[in-house]
């Protein structure tokens, strides 16, 4: 069996596009497809049947890749627009104009991203682009060298226009620069500063580095309501998803006006902007297609690698035990790694490695657990929780590593109640200072302030001014003294 893959370029594909390519599919004898973990096509076919298949995608135009992974599909936050986030500046317009300009293709990874999700990675790639919430069409920049887990922020932002001749123009410069973790952010400070002066990008100074959401994944099954508007999100158990099926919702999003079909980084499909009128052809395909919308949140939150049958086999086992004790993963994203180059988006990472290696050999797999930093899937930094796990303990292991997480999340909050209420108690303190005139015994409260002298309510004694005085008798700071203590 032999795969090939088709970039869907920010996770979109249009209907007419999708069901050309799932008829030359059908030429090839390929019954399924795959979404993958950055928004691409898989598609799994006979080696007899690559020249078929080959032949069919050169005659629609199609780009493909059948080795390796020379060419990763640019990633980015659109399908969430308008379905699970708000758009605010960032439209599906603005994603359309941004990707419509790489006109190359990449050989490094490029993440598209809004600042406020988590539905799609932030910063998995080497050119991760953040919209700016505050500046509209202004971008954050963190690149992450390749090979490496090396990540920094730039301290100035692209504007949108220029989004991709940049990236194009600094992905030649990493192509020729020799990493030195030592030296790095500098290097690479000077590098990007010195590409928008010799090719004339349009940017500004960031007010502020870019601050990465905490991780909450929504839920991304089922017909659902937004606006005036639908949408529905589709995930298959197995991963596949039928040619036939796929060839008939095709023909539905140009039937009811669809203009793009969404995939996401959670290998499933998004549809946006059902209109009302088209709602109840939408849930009767539903109906004949006999397609369950509504799988367990527990089993919504896993990411595994692409085309791995291993690691699908074992997130099944997993998510039957975590089903029957019911237990609560929310906030969580759990991943697992089989192979050694995959790099996986989670909260919790379960990692496979075999104790012994002989050759090609592998043999007696354990699992190791690690934790991202903050259990954010988005910080690179990472934690071993539990290693060599026999497969028998992991599930047990993984039960304790996310009691843990909650765990850890009480202490959290119960610190940050403590805080604030230490501030609380801090400001009683302060406006509660009661200081009498030794002359007159007019007393200044610093909740009330001294209105007629220009002193605002909250204002401790401490931070007066030298030149105030009693309003009564006008004797000077040094005659007042402390009459009242804390509340």
């Amino acid at each position: 069996m032999k795969s090939i893959k088709v970039n869907c370029k920010g996770g979109m594909i249009s209907p007419g596009q999708l069901y050309n390519l799932m008829v030359a599919c059908e030429k090839a004898g390929i019954h399924w497809v795959k979404v993958g973990l950055r928004q691409q096509l898989i598609l799994p076919l006979e080696e007899g049947n690559v020249e078929i298949l080959v032949k069919e995608l050169d005659r629609l135009g199609v780009l493909y890749e059948s080795e390796g992974d020379r060419f990763p599909n640019i990633t980015s936050s659109y399908p969430a627009v308008e379905s699970l986030m708000a758009a605010g500046w960032l439209t599906e317009n603005v994603y359309k104009d941004v990707l419509d300009a790489f006109q190359y293709r990449p050989e490094i990874k490029i993440n598209i991203c809004a600042p406020n999700q988590s539905f799609t990675p932030l910063v998995t790639g080497n050119i991760n682009w953040i919209a700016d919430p505050v500046h509209p069409h202004y971008w954050h920049l963190q690149v992450r060298f390749p090979k490496t887990n090396a990540l920094m922020e730039w301290t100035k932002q692209v504007y949108t226009n220029d989004l991709a001749r940049f990236s194009e123009i600094l992905e030649w410069k990493l192509k020729g620069m020799e990493f030195r973790e030592e030296r790095f952010v500098l290097e690479m400070q000077v590098l990007l500063d010195e590409i928008c002066r010799d090719y004339n990008m349009l940017y500004r100074t960031a007010d502020k580095q870019c601050v990465l959401p905490s991780f909450n994944l929504p839920y991304y099954e089922g017909l659902n309501k937004w606006g005036q508007h639908y949408w529905i999100g589709i995930y298959r158990r197995n991963e596949q998803f039928a040619i036939g099926w796929l060839k008939e919702l095709a023909m539905l999003c140009l039937d009811t006006k669809i203009g793009q079909i969404c995939s996401t980084p959670w290998k499933s499909i998004i549809i946006k902007g059902i209109q009302e009128a088209d709602r109840e052809k939408w849930t009767d395909w539903l109906d004949i297609c006999r397609l369950n919308v509504r799988h367990a949140a527990n089993e919504l939150n896993f990411q595994v690698e692409d085309d791995c049958s291993a690691a699908l086999e074992l997130k099944e086992y997993l998510v039957k035990r975590i089903l029957r004790d019911d237990l609560r993963t929310f906030g969580l994203c759990l991943g697992i790694k089989t192979r050694n180059k995959s790099e996986i988006y989670s909260s919790l990472l379960i990692r496979r490695r075999p104790i012994f290696r002989i050759g090609w050999l592998r043999g007696w797999h354990v699992y190791d657990i690690v934790m991202a930093q903050e259990y954010n899937p988005n910080q690179r930094s990472e934690k071993l929780v539990s290693a060599a796990n026999p497969r028998w303990l992991l599930y047990e292991q993984l039960r304790r590593a996310v009691v843990a997480y909650y765990q850890n999340s009480e202490k959290e909050e119960e610190k940050k109640g403590k805080e604030e209420k230490g501030v609380k108690k801090e400001a009683v303190r302060i406006q509660a200072e009661l200081y009498s005139c030794s002359g007159c015994g007019t007393v200044y409260d610093s909740r009330l302030g001294d209105v007629e002298a220009g002193i605002p309510s909250g204002t401790r004694f401490d931070k007066l001014p030298e030149e105030y005085c009693c309003s009564v008798c006008e004797e000077g700071l040094d005659g007042f003294y402390k009459s009242a203590g804390e509340l």
